[in-house]
């Protein structure tokens, strides 16, 4: 059921340090990043090449940051950059991605370069949460002098590899119930804004460049998905999280504007996938092939129009 007041805070008065510690002392930690992201990227390393490319300040040997990129790295190929956990919370960007790593990869090797940050955020992994420990959304921090350390690290590692050539960059996420439930209230609340409900599309949808938008591309992810996931419908308006549909299943965000990961390369190709892992169509397993799925249907439309 959803809150219209949160639990923490002033109706309409921006949080300050004190609300946002408060926060903080509410978190938990639910689940292990070493334990079940860690090793499997670990696990990666005969095939691929696994490399630590920092670690959070919270806490530096809980919090290790991964890269995983493609071996005999040929700069004449084009590069996928392949992102998930963005949001900790979102369980099958982190597993699809780590899933398409392990079973998939092999068949894309020939024709491009890969990088891939299965988790970005492994803090927001272990308590399942939208934000980092102050309170920052880092999907929507992906700017210079960004205070969000998770968004500060990709972008440092895209930095570094300037000279790639990205073609794609498909950034693997979830919209889940408790985006309604608790993340939407806490966000209005931190912010000092009535909360207005929204409601949660019932399967995948994918999310476009408003600036670039490539409708065939999409059509693509969405084709491929639909054979693992039901894909989400549109609502009275004809909007998905009250945007506008494009096609079925697609909605376009301002990537830039809204400081998005998906905006931090300037590939021709980018989608935001949002799985819909509450449905009671669906299993853990088929959230995580649906990863892979909107994955494979990228890859291959690119590769069949070069």
């Amino acid at each position: 059921m959803t809150q219209t007041t949160y639990l923490i805070g002033t109706p309409g008065q921006v949080w300050q340090d004190k609300e946002k510690q408060q926060w903080l002392a509410q978190t938990t930690i639910k689940r292990s990043y070493l334990q079940e992201v860690v090793t499997k990227i670990t696990a990666l390393a005969d095939k691929l090449d696994v490399q630590q490319h920092g670690a959070l300040s919270y806490s530096p040997e809980k919090y290790p940051l991964f890269v995983i990129k493609s071996k005999n790295w040929d700069n004449n190929k084009p590069t996928v950059l392949i992102t998930g956990g963005v949001h900790g919370y979102e369980t099958s960007g982190v597993h699809g991605a780590l899933l398409f790593l392990n079973d998939e990869i092999n068949n894309y090797l020939a024709d491009f370069n890969f990088i891939a940050i299965p988790c970005v955020s492994p803090w927001g992994y272990e308590v399942i949460n939208r934000w980092n420990p102050q309170a920052i959304d880092p999907n929507r921090s992906f700017y210079d002098n960004t205070p969000s350390e998770e968004s500060a690290a990709v972008m440092e590692l895209v930095k570094q590899h300037q000279n790639a050539n990205f073609i794609a960059h498909i950034d693997l996420h979830e919209t889940t119930d408790t985006d309604e439930s608790e993340f939407r209230p806490a966000l209005a609340a931190r912010d000092g804004i009535e909360y207005v409900a929204g409601s949660i599309p019932d399967g995948f949808y994918g999310v476009g460049d408003t600036e670039n938008p490539q409708h065939d591309f999409q059509t693509a992810i969405i084709d491929e998905v639909r054979q693992v996931t039901h894909i989400a419908p549109a609502d009275a308006e004809g909007e998905i999280i009250g945007s506008a549909i494009t096609q079925e299943g697609v909605i376009n965000y301002p990537l830039k504007a809204l400081s998005l990961c998906a905006s931090v390369t300037d590939a021709t190709y980018t989608c935001t996938t949002e799985v819909y892992p509450d449905s009671p169509k669906v299993t853990d397993d088929e959230c995580n092939q649906a990863q892979v799925a909107a994955l494979r249907g990228a890859l291959n439309y690119i590769l069949q129009n070069k």
